[in-house]
This record gives C-alpha cells, structure tokens and sequence, in this order.
C-alpha cells in the first residue's frame, strides 16, 4: 500500500537514534538540535494576549500582513535587501515547511538538486519526495567543512535544477565570509540553478556578521532565502517561519501550502513580530552559546576528538578516529556505558561516519559532566 518512493526514504537518522534516549535516566543529551533557553518572557506574553483577545482564527494563506512587512522592515534594516511583502513574502508552519514548499514548487520528477554535505537530514529526503535526484557535494574536514568551488563547478556541469545552501551550518556550525559567498554567488551567476539558502540560524554568529545570500548582484532573482524565529529566538514549538524569493516561486508555494498547513498559527505570527522589536534577549542567548562553544571545542580538542571551530549555530562536528569506532557504534556505546548522547555521523551523509555531532545547546555545567564522561569513555580499554 505504500509509495515505492516513501519506502525508499529511511527514517530521520536524529529521531531513530534519539528514540534510544526516551526514558533513560541521567542522560546527558548533546543531540537534538532545539535551544535549551525557554522563549523569552515578552514573546511568551504576546501569544497569551493573543489567545486571551480571542486571536483563535486562520489568517491569510500568505500570512499576517504585519508581520509579513516587519519581515520586510528587518531585512531591509539589518541587510539592505528589499522584499515585497505582498508578493515575496510567504509565513511557512517552520522553515522545515518552506524548504519542502521550495523544493516541491519548482522540482520535476528527476531534476537534479546539489545538496552540499555534512548536510542536515531533510534536505535529501524532502528532494526524494519530490522524485527528484540528489548530487552530493561532500566536504572535508580539511577545508574547514565548505563548498569546494572547483568541486561545485563540475557539479554544476550537469545542470542541477536548485543547489541547497545552508549557513551557518546545521551539523558543522560553519558559515562563510563576504569573499567567500562573493566567489560562490560568481560562480553560480554562470547557471540558471535556483539557490534554496536555509538561513534558519543567521543570528546565531560569533564572529563577524551574517550576510544573507539573497544580497550579492544577481542573486536575489534566483535565490529562496528561508529563515525563522525558532533557533534564534527559542521558538522551536511556535512553528513560524518565512521563505523570500520571486514573486513567481512565493506564489506556487503559496498554492502549495494553502493546500496543505493553510498558514501558521495565528498566535505564534502575533509572537514573532514581537521577537523582532528587541534583540536584548537575542544578544544574551548569543554571548551564552559562544562561552559553551569556547568551552566544549577546547576540551574535545584536548581529549583527541578533532573538532573544527564552528563559527555559528550550536552544534560541533567531530572526529572520533581515535576510538577506533564507526559513528553509530561510538554514539551507542558511549549512550549505554556513560549516559552521553551526540548524533552519530553518517546521519549527515555516509562519508562521515567517523564524525558525531555534538549540540553545546546545554548549560555548561552538563556541558563539563559530558566532557568527563566523554574522556573517560575513550581512555577505557577497547
């Protein structure tokens, strides 16, 4: 009774592992990638005012209009970018929603889609369901995790439909400087491939400023720029996001999606135009991660686990060669034997099966309990 193609897909490398997890006591969970902070206390009191005003309804499959143009406000504000939020703006249920929206809106049973990696897990899922082909562009620890151009040029000799973008990086926590996207929006100027740019984390860096790829010459037309209120704000469970793009490709997402979650809940758009007026608890939870990232890349550094330094996000991508173990038998053990959960590698693609992902998206006192049970898991005989 089941799609061939829905078979085919395997089921979340995170979930499947972290159903391991449910009900084990004193864990320490370095895995799921959800903020540990609790939305901020002026967000939290929109949304009840909002539900005690009566605020229960659908709204506009496009979304809130007031919120659709302080997106606009902020965009322009912050990075120069001009939207318009009648015709490119469209509120998605998450930015999980407006990535599958994207994809379904312009794919062809098998176009192509360049999906860089260590990559997050939806991304050759949500491409398959669509019955489109992914093209895996993997990058190497070496080269600090990032696109390698001269890789992207031959891939892109076989005319990939979209290329997937995500920075700061979901599982690596790497993004990328001005010259960097410079000589990719270049380079990608050269082809008619559509750019889906998954910028859920973009206020999430600690060194420099986020720079939007929808900003280069050239790269507006023929770029998607997703982003949200759930990492930056700690809104995991509000499901609001927003996808920016041609007006032609908002709208068929649009169809799409008034078709499938008809909008986001009314009450959580109400909240997130309050996260966008402050960004004092913003700034907070930013200077907290830095410390915790400082902190845990140093120690698995110290105690042999290679880790390059993530430059935003939450998470570290690290090398597990020294236990002498693939990443899902070293995330297994080390769950069992001392109660630390981190993602294993492959989950992200099966060239990195000895890596794990490791979430800082925990206070620093868990953060150095984990540490110690880490080291002691790897100094242990084999």
């Amino acid at each position: 009774m089941i799609a061939k193609h829905i078979q085919n897909i395997p089921p979340s490398g995170i979930r499947e592992f972290f159903d391991l997890v449910l009900g084990m006591p004193q864990v320490i969970s370095l895995g799921v990638g959800e903020p540990d902070f609790v939305t901020p206390w002026r967000i939290r009191e929109k949304a009840i005012s909002a539900l005690e005003e009566g605020y229960t309804s659908y709204t506009s499959n496009k979304g809130l209009a007031v919120l659709r143009k302080n997106i606009s406000q902020h965009l322009y504000r912050k990075y120069g970018i001009k939207y318009d939020w009648e015709n490119e703006i469209l509120i998605t249920t998450g930015v999980s929603e407006g990535l599958d929206l994207a994809l379904r809106a312009v794919l062809n049973p098998n176009d192509k889609v360049v999906i860089p990696s260590p990559y997050y897990v939806a991304y050759p899922a949500l491409a398959r369901l669509c019955l489109a082909r992914p093209l895996f562009l993997p990058s190497r620890q070496e080269e600090g995790f990032k696109i390698n151009l001269e890789k992207l040029s031959l891939i892109l000799a076989k005319k990939p439909k979209v290329l997937i973008l995500n920075y700061p990086a979901n599982p690596t926590g790497i993004t990328y400087s001005l010259a960097e996207l410079k000589a990719l929006a270049k380079l990608l100027a050269k082809t008619q491939a559509l750019v889906i740019s998954d910028e859920i984390y973009s206020e999430l860096v600690y060194e420099g400023e986020h720079i939007p790829f929808s900003a280069f010459r050239n790269t507006k037309n023929k770029t998607v720029l997703l982003g949200g209120f759930s990492k930056n704000y700690a809104m995991t469970g509000f499901r609001v996001g927003y996808a920016c793009g041609p007006k032609e490709v908002i709208a068929a997402m649009t169809k799409i999606h008034a078709y499938s979650a008809l909008c986001a809940p009314i009450m959580a758009q109400i909240a997130a135009q309050d996260a966008l007026k402050d960004n004092a608890d913003l700034q907070l939870m930013r200077r907290e991660y830095r410390r915790r990232r400082d902190y845990i890349v140093e120690e698995l550094n110290r105690i042999g686990l290679k880790t390059v330094m993530p430059q935003g996000a939450f998470y570290c991508f690290s090398d597990i060669s020294i236990a002498s173990k693939n990443s899902l038998s070293f995330a297994r053990s080390l769950l069992f034997s001392q109660k630390v959960a981190v993602v294993p590698g492959e989950a992200f693609g099966r060239e990195y099966s000895h890596f794990v992902r490791i979430s800082y998206a925990n206070s620093l006192e868990n953060l150095k309990e984990a540490v110690e049970r880490i080291k002691k898991f790897i100094r242990q005989p084999a």
